[in-house]
């Protein structure tokens, strides 16, 4: 198992927006680790994350294998807000509503 390595002080990272919540315990230990490392919290859950995605073996197969062989832009599972379906003829709008969820 490869080990985690944190510089201190080296916050500079690109950033991008991730809506999520850490439960209270993890919140406390990363508040703690921010502190002890001298960086900010984006710069280290982007570091704890990079970590974990990179030792997970599973996930890196599945990775390697979407490379490998793209699938096409309208297979791609929808992760926007959903959508209702367009009206369907001679279906009542109850029916469509049962069929769209």
């Amino acid at each position: 198992m490869s080990k985690l390595k944190i510089e201190k002080g080296a916050s500079k990272v690109r950033r991008a927006p991730l809506k999520a919540t850490v439960d209270g315990s993890i919140a406390d230990d990363l508040e703690l680790m921010c502190e002890w490392s001298e960086n900010d919290t984006s710069y280290l859950v982007n570091l704890l994350l990079g970590f974990a995605i990179a030792q997970s073996e599973d996930f890196q197969k599945y990775k390697a294998e979407r490379i490998a062989s793209p699938i096409e832009e309208s297979a791609k599972p929808c992760t926007g807000p959903s959508r209702k379906a367009p009206g369907l003829p001679g279906v009542s709008a109850s029916q469509q509503k049962g069929i769209s969820a």
